[in-house]
């Protein structure tokens, strides 16, 4: 009987030692709003944006999870090592947004739109990229954005050809 509660206070001990872990999981990341403005070019002009950066394995594989702040002129700009095929997805993520990917250059080359919210569903780049841009679901439509439309940032542009 001893052995019994031994054991079953272990595993009371370990239930409520990871439940507070999971709770600091949830937390959302919030990234320095950098101090230059990313430009998106489109038909209504020049269109700055807030923007945060997640240029570590672990900034971009949290993303925008968690979080219910985006605003109309804000937008996180995931800048990947090498250009390749990328996938995204909304796992933990309560917005809907627009993804726009884009190549070395800048250049929009695929936008997907109103991306669903808590999805598993994994959202393709269609080709290779080196930058993904998202921001509030609705923008692009807003903003008449399309293929080629080019976006301006200096992470984008160190990278540039």
């Amino acid at each position: 009987m001893y052995r019994l509660k031994s054991v079953l206070a272990v595993v009371v001990f370990l239930l409520f030692s990871a439940i507070p872990a999971l709770a600091l999981d949830q937390t959302p990341m919030h990234l320095p709003i950098d101090h230059t403005a990313l430009t998106i070019n489109s038909a209504k002009g020049d269109i700055p944006f807030q923007v945060e950066i997640a240029d570590t394995d672990e900034e971009r594989g949290r993303g925008l999870m968690f979080r219910t702040d985006l605003r109309d002129n804000s937008a996180m700009l995931f800048v990947f090592d090498d250009t390749r095929l990328v996938t995204m997805w909304m796992e933990n993520t309560p917005s809907a947004l627009d993804m726009l990917f884009l190549d070395d250059n800048g250049r929009i080359s695929a936008i997907r739109e109103n991306a669903v919210p808590f999805s598993r569903s994994t959202i393709s780049s269609g080709g290779p990229v080196r930058f993904v841009v998202e921001v509030k679901a609705g923008t692009a439509k807003r903003l008449g954005l399309t293929i080629g439309d080019k976006v301006r940032h200096p992470a984008i542009e160190a990278i540039a050809h």
